[in-house]
């Protein structure tokens, strides 16, 4: 079957009939992409299945596999390649048989193959009306077929980061950033040379989308957040998948800003989901259990994970000027506090500042400028995360290591600009 063939077949389907989302995904894939740029994608490329391959169940679930595989029975619909497509869509049901998107692109083959009719009416149960909630859920599938397509059309730029990331701490192996416009979760590693994209997975995050305020809204967080813990899944209901990591929801600007809840976590899919709708939690974001086993693996307690509504990549270097203008700032704050210039520490701290501890703001300058006056301090293991919404806040974590010493204090504080300046509104020790 040519494919413009197809693309007319399956637009003449609407949606009280049961294999539209194929033709709604093979719209987009040839509006967005050419055959051969799909081919020649990186992801694509590096993950292909083999068709040898594909033809026995995997010893185990791949992260990223089911994905892949999905997506090239999409580019062999768009080459005209019905009867691969087919093929690959059995031996993906076979192998990931909740994968729900899956059955219905399998569906989809199978209504065109039995019955190729040049009007919709001729296939079989075309006239029988749908239920709203067959409408909905049909729906739902086609928005997630359009979620994975777009990740794999719209990648981000090589060699760029999230704008977050200003700098990282080598004992911060790795880094998360969620992009909730694209139901999309990106994983990086920390290297020598900067952070480096090594996964990304689709995900799924609130019923009512995200900017959570309350308690029960249903909504996903957006910030900067930290993984507080790891939990096992064997303590978890079948709910949670493979596991859970928490995060640490509400933060210091949550708190300030009368953000209420708690539980928001990184979690996997009950067993009869392999993956959940773009908008699908109660605020926590979800991944298919393949997706989130390598991220049980990979990373650990404080590992950073920033959730925007839509992230915007950047060149590591163009952030450079910022990293090193607020260099200046800490360094400036830590000057002051070595010096027991209490005066001079006033002028970092907001009026609105709170300690970890509750103390009063006058009553912790006193006691941060007697800790180590006259002693050197360096620096040591510095991370700024950068966020900017309504205001602009930094999220900075270090080490405070006395000249002699082996071992300091972890400090963490959150600063935003006033004008031209940043005060600390929040500062704690976290070891």
């Amino acid at each position: 079957m040519e494919i413009d063939v197809i693309s007319r077949y399956f637009s003449r389907s609407n949606t009280t009939s049961r294999w539209p989302v194929l033709a709604a995904a093979l719209t987009c894939l040839l509006v967005t992409q050419t055959p051969s740029a799909i081919a020649q994608d990186p992801k694509t490329s590096a993950r292909a299945s083999a068709k040898a391959s594909s033809k026995a169940p995997p010893a185990a679930l791949v992260d990223g596999q089911a994905e892949t595989r999905l997506l090239e029975i999409y580019q062999s619909v768009g080459q005209g390649q019905h009867r691969e497509a087919l093929a690959g869509a059995e031996s993906l049901v076979r192998d990931y048989p909740n994968f729900q998107l899956a059955q219905l692109v399998l569906g989809d083959l199978l209504a065109a193959r039995a019955r190729p009719a040049q009007q919709i009416s001729a296939v079989p149960g075309a006239h029988l009306p749908a239920t709203t909630t067959e409408n909905h859920n049909l729906n739902v599938l086609r928005e997630e077929s359009r979620r994975r397509l777009q990740a794999l059309h719209a990648r981000p730029p090589a060699n760029t980061i999230p704008a977050q990331f200003l700098t990282l701490s080598p004992r911060q192996r790795h880094a998360v950033a969620v992009d909730a416009s694209r139901s999309r979760l990106y994983l990086f590693e920390n290297t020598r040379d900067g952070l480096r994209l090594v996964a990304d997975y689709y995900a799924s995050v609130g019923k009512l989308g995200i900017d959570k305020y309350v308690e029960g809204d249903q909504r996903t967080p957006i910030g900067v957040y930290f993984i507080t813990s790891r939990l096992d899944p064997s303590t978890l209901r079948d709910f949670y998948g493979a596991g859970a990591l928490p995060l640490n929801y509400p933060n210091p600007l949550d708190l300030s800003r009368g953000k209420t809840g708690s539980g928001i976590w990184l979690h996997g899919t009950p067993p009869e989901q392999f993956a959940r709708a773009p908008q699908a939690t109660d605020g926590c974001v979800a991944l298919a259990n393949p997706d989130l086993e390598r991220l049980l693996r990979t990373v650990e307690r404080a590992t950073p994970v920033v959730i925007a509504p839509e992230l915007r990549w950047v060149a590591p270097d163009s952030v450079e000027t910022a990293r090193q203008q607020f260099d200046a700032v800490l360094q400036a704050w830590s000057s002051a506090k070595v010096q027991g210039d209490v005066q001079g520490l006033q002028r970092f701290y907001a009026r609105d500042f709170k300690s970890a501890s509750q103390q009063p703001r006058q009553e912790w300058l006193n006691r941060l400028a007697n800790a180590q006056r006259s002693k050197e301090i360096e620096l040591k293991d510095k991370s700024y995360l950068h966020w900017r919404d309504s205001s602009e806040t930094m999220v900075v974590t270090f080490g405070e290591v006395a000249k002699g010493e082996r071992s300091g204090t972890t400090r963490r504080q959150y600063w935003k600009r006033q004008g031209d300046q940043w005060q600390i509104f929040y500062e704690g020790v976290i070891s």
